[in-house]
């Protein structure tokens, strides 16, 4: 099975056209994998090594629900309250519900897929540090895409009112919440969500091409902070590896709120369902990440619990696919074929980030 995987992850980092890439598969009793290929830097061609520290794009927002959730469980919050009762201003903020913000059924537009934003954010200035406030008021501009709870439609503007929420509740940071709630309790020393642009070393170099004219660039340095509670945290394999049975068997919840946590809903992609803050495709259970010049995806499947986490220094598409997706299907075809992911060629993340 190793050679296997090696051949397969080979050939799908030259197939995609990626850098590098860092994956890791655990099989309890069966398997424990752990490689890195390619390069972390294209500039000197230092190689990928399994210890780096990468940003993880929307596997944040795992942690933001999983804060909520934990709240829920200490009486502190109720998942059918409406946002208006901790966030004024939201558009239909009277019906639109915690849950629904959860499972991305709210309708609120998301603010990364406004043009004039993506032009601010990627094109004109992509080391400016954005406020949750600024990012919702661009969010808000837009109409509401349909009645909360009748459709789902992937929004980072969910996420980004649910961070609010817990920094309202705790009165905390959400960077001091996530500490104290999550990443110390579970042991996940190289996990948290920067401030900037920060990125601890040893890092590998991210490559977009989102850029004016479509060229690749290095986007290691470009600020996350427009991700914020929806995208912008940063981790390691090794971190991503405990989480990833962590947050699909609920350890830090009440068997009751993980089993509402896991109470997928469809999203239209086939085999796919989206819990509260959590994606459900073919069995397994997890999340990907997306943003400039990275991609992740951390899964596990219950049945053989199995673990596995990619981490990839680009998020150019290969074939309209995203890379973590490519790599999640490879592997998976080998470990697990009777639960492939991103099978029928269903995509991870289809917005530009996030």
């Amino acid at each position: 099975m190793v050679e296997e995987l090696d051949r397969a992850i080979q050939a799908t980092l030259q197939s995609a056209g990626a850098p590098g890439v860092i994956a890791g598969v655990w099989i309890p009793g069966q398997l424990s994998y752990v490689r890195a290929f390619g390069v972390a830097d294209k500039s000197d061609c230092d190689p990928m090594r399994s210890d780096l520290n990468m940003r993880i794009g929307s596997e944040t927002k795992t942690f933001t629900v999983t804060a909520l959730l934990q709240l829920v469980d200490r009486g502190e919050v109720g998942l059918d309250d409406p946002i208006s009762r901790y966030i004024p201003g939201v558009p239909d903020g009277d019906h639109i519900t915690l849950r629904q913000l959860a499972n991305m059924r709210s309708g609120l537009f998301s603010y990364t897929q406004d043009p004039e934003w993506q032009k601010q954010a990627f094109l004109d200035d992509p080391y400016r540090q954005w406020k949750p406030e600024e990012l919702l008021q661009v969010a808000f501009s837009h109409e509401n895409k349909f009645a909360p709870g009748t459709q789902f439609d992937y929004s980072n503007t969910n996420t980004v009112l649910l961070g609010l929420v817990v920094e309202k509740l705790t009165h905390h940071s959400l960077q001091r919440a996530f500490k104290e709630m999550i990443t110390k309790p579970s042991h996940l020393p190289h996990t948290f969500l920067p401030k900037a642009a920060e990125l601890p070393r040893p890092y590998a170099h991210g490559y977009t091409d989102l850029t004016a004219t479509g060229a690749e660039t290095d986007a290691t340095h470009w600020n996350p902070s427009w991700g914020w509670a929806a995208g912008a945290m940063i981790s390691n394999l090794d971190d991503m590896h405990a989480w990833a049975e962590n947050v699909a068997t609920g350890r830090l919840l009440k068997p009751e709120t993980q089993a509402e946590r896991l109470d997928a809903l469809p999203t239209g992609a086939p085999g796919d369902f989206y819990g509260l803050g959590i994606d459900i495709n073919h069995g397994w259970i997890g999340h990907a990440g997306s943003l400039p010049g990275y991609q992740s995806l951390t899964i596990y499947l219950p049945s053989l619990k199995a673990s596995v986490v990619i981490l990839t220094n680009t998020d150019i598409q290969s074939g309209g696919e995203n890379p973590s997706t490519l790599f999640g299907r490879a592997i998976t075809q080998l470990i697990s074929p009777d639960n492939v992911y991103g099978a029928a060629s269903d995509q991870d993340d289809v917005e530009p980030a996030a």
